[in-house]
């Protein structure tokens, strides 16, 4: 375990905003624009001059000035580089013997979530979960209807519920698995953004969704006298943001998952939801090296991506 000042610091760093956000901060002061970090960290410019803006809000300081030659650092932003650089090492000297240990881990490891959930939660971690843990397999189920993780069906479940239902089950809760209406900007500036139930009227809406979600979506848009309005439907979650995200019309999303995305905008506040975002596995696996590792490792991502999420929302 990495100790001494430089992990003191990397824990106050953590209060404030995520590692990723610090890792943005050290690439653009290093070159001066967003554009040589984004290649630098394999990232897009838009992801790094978000990270910085989410960086400047969660410390309150302005650590950049924008020039048309570039982003030059403020003197709060220079005072910062060298305890930044502290953490950073702390960090790679962390992250190298995790890898380390890492080599002594292999086995498969079986992941059941929903198809959007785990192509825009999960998908993005699998690189670096790869290499950090080289040798431990990862499967992933896709199906809608929920594996049993006491009969050995999959080992980890990103679910959604109101609460953890199965005998042995433990876990974690990630955040409100709230849903609401999304459109995309192209859409909006075609059709402008609906402010209320009774506006979707003048709106075109993309119903479906698969299980659970298509009954309770469907009833929904039944019950506000919506159902003429609905011009396709669609057979997943992922279904109903890819037609989003084409801008054919207005669905509802996960806003775990849509509130991370630039080309997305809400249309209403999110519906009132009990379900919760929880991380499970089952205690007859729970100490297994391999199942620990990765959902200690996916708690972890997800956790910071939860973070940022609420710091853009609130902005």
């Amino acid at each position: 375990m990495v100790s001494g000042p430089a992990t003191s610091y990397v824990l106050d760093m953590q209060r404030d905003a995520d590692w990723n956000d610090w890792r943005a901060f050290l690439a653009v002061a290093r070159s001066g624009s967003t554009l040589s970090a984004a290649r630098a960290m394999r990232v897009s410019q838009t992801t790094v001059a978000r990270r910085i803006a989410c960086l400047e809000e969660a410390l309150g300081l302005g650590l950049f000035e924008r020039r048309s030659a570039g982003y030059a650092l403020t003197a709060a932003g220079g005072a910062l580089v060298a305890r930044a650089e502290a953490v950073e090492a702390a960090a790679l000297a962390a992250q190298a013997q995790a890898r380390a240990a890492g080599r002594s881990l292999s086995g498969t490891v079986r992941i059941t979530a929903e198809e959007i959930f785990s192509t825009a939660l999960l998908a993005p971690h699998l690189l670096e979960l790869h290499e950090t843990y080289p040798e431990v397999r990862i499967e992933i189920d896709n199906t809608i209807g929920l594996r049993d993780l006491a009969a050995g069906e999959a080992d980890i479940a990103l679910r959604s519920s109101e609460k953890m239902e199965g005998g042995g089950l433990v876990g974690r809760r990630l955040v409100a698995d709230n849903w609401t209406l999304y459109c995309s900007r192209s859409y909006a500036e075609r059709h402008g953004v609906p402010g209320s139930i009774p506006g979707l009227r003048a709106h075109t809406l993309v119903g479906g969704g698969g299980g659970q979600l298509a009954r309770e979506y469907g009833e929904w848009i039944e019950q506000a006298g919506l159902a003429d309005r609905v011009t396709v439907e669609q057979g997943s979650a992922t279904g109903l943001l890819s037609a989003v995200q084409t801008g054919l019309g207005i669905a509802v999303l996960p806003c775990v998952v849509a509130d991370a995305l630039p080309d997305i905008i809400r249309c209403l506040p999110p519906m009132a939801e009990r379900r919760q975002m929880w991380l499970l596995t089952h205690e007859r696996v729970r100490h297994q090296p391999a199942v620990r590792a990765v959902i200690d490792f996916l708690y972890e991502r997800l956790s910071a991506h939860v973070r940022n999420l609420q710091l853009r929302v609130a902005a």
